[in-house]
């Protein structure tokens, strides 16, 4: 009789972890978007903090349906997460190039929102073979 656990799929502690970073940041976001924006030396507008939060709200509801969906379910939830992270960095890369954001802060969120797309698709590759 073997009592060994059942193999974890490939970046399973991956996943939830950045479902967990998704939720914390979401929360900051929400919480305390001047000093989120100060973390990336970008001024606050009254405009910019209403879109924090939106952000942040977006954010909290990928990491929760993650972390609360059936085993069955999650991955449609990490494919969404993907496509958000994957329009994020082209966005951010965009900007980037533009350099019509402080180049610190572009460089910041395009690594964040690039790190998250990286594990996202390097997850979908290896569901898809």
């Amino acid at each position: 009789m073997n009592t060994a656990p059942a193999p974890r799929p490939p970046l399973a502690a991956a996943l939830r972890g950045l479902a967990v970073g998704r939720i914390v940041l979401g929360a900051a976001a929400i919480a305390a978007p001047r000093t989120l924006t100060a973390a990336f030396r970008i001024r606050a507008t009254p405009e910019l903090t209403y879109m924090t939060r939106i952000f942040g709200a977006r954010a909290i509801a990928l990491g929760l349906g993650y972390l609360t969906a059936p085993a069955a379910e999650r991955p449609r939830w990490q494919r969404l997460s993907l496509l958000v992270d994957i329009i994020d960095t082209s966005h951010g890369t965009a900007h980037l190039a533009r350099g019509d954001v402080p180049r610190p802060a572009a460089i910041a969120m395009v690594a964040m929102t690039g790190s998250y797309m990286t594990v996202g698709a390097t997850r979908l590759i290896r569901d898809l073979h």
